[in-house]
């Protein structure tokens, strides 16, 4: 991506917080990021084709803060810590620092939506890469790598929807991460 993309995309994630997608306009994102409308609209043919474009961003960003992390980790539970920090965490800070970040999280629109699906079946493919190494006692309990990885990821996406508070997701978090450890025999 190129910078003057990645200045706008940025803009853009901090005029979809503060005033929501539905309320943005592409007025707004230009003077956040210091450019002309013009010259926004010759990038982004508009406020959806931005939206698309910063979700996009977002998580390929996550994905290869993600990758490098998981990298570094030493056990299973420090990669499944890292993964929920960055796909769970993070995002209900985001929902709840700003009342209008839940456009951005749950999708303005049908194109926003189909960005999300394709980030989350990247995730999850990166979990089940996680999980592929341990592929003997997860099949022996009848599953494979790919359905531990998808009911993960969908545990998590509930979670930072439904928890309580921070306290309450991290707990659930635990809990998600103590039953895959138990199951793979890392607990």
């Amino acid at each position: 991506m190129a910078e003057r993309e990645e200045i706008i995309i940025g803009a853009a994630m901090r005029v979809f917080t503060r005033y929501g997608v539905r309320r943005a306009t592409m007025g707004d994102i230009a003077e956040e990021a210091g450019v002309a409308r013009q010259t926004l609209y010759n990038v982004y043919a508009g406020k959806e084709d931005v939206l698309r474009a910063a979700i996009r961003w977002y998580a390929e960003h996550s994905l290869a803060v993600i990758e490098a992390e998981c990298a570094a980790a030493a056990t299973l539970g420090e990669q499944l810590d890292i993964v929920f920090k960055h796909t769970a965490v993070k995002p209900f800070e985001l929902l709840n620092e700003s009342p209008h970040a839940d456009d951005i999280i749950s999708g303005f629109n049908a194109a926003a939506r189909e960005e999300i699906s394709h980030a989350e079946k990247r995730i999850r493919a990166a979990i089940e890469q996680l999980l592929t190494p341990y592929e003997a006692p997860i099949r022996a309990a009848g599953l494979s790598p790919r359905r531990l990885a998808d009911v993960v990821q969908r545990s998590y996406a509930g979670f930072k929807h439904k928890a309580e508070n921070k306290k309450h997701l991290q707990e659930l978090l635990t809990s998600l991460k103590v039953l895959v450890l138990t199951l793979v025999g890392a607990a």
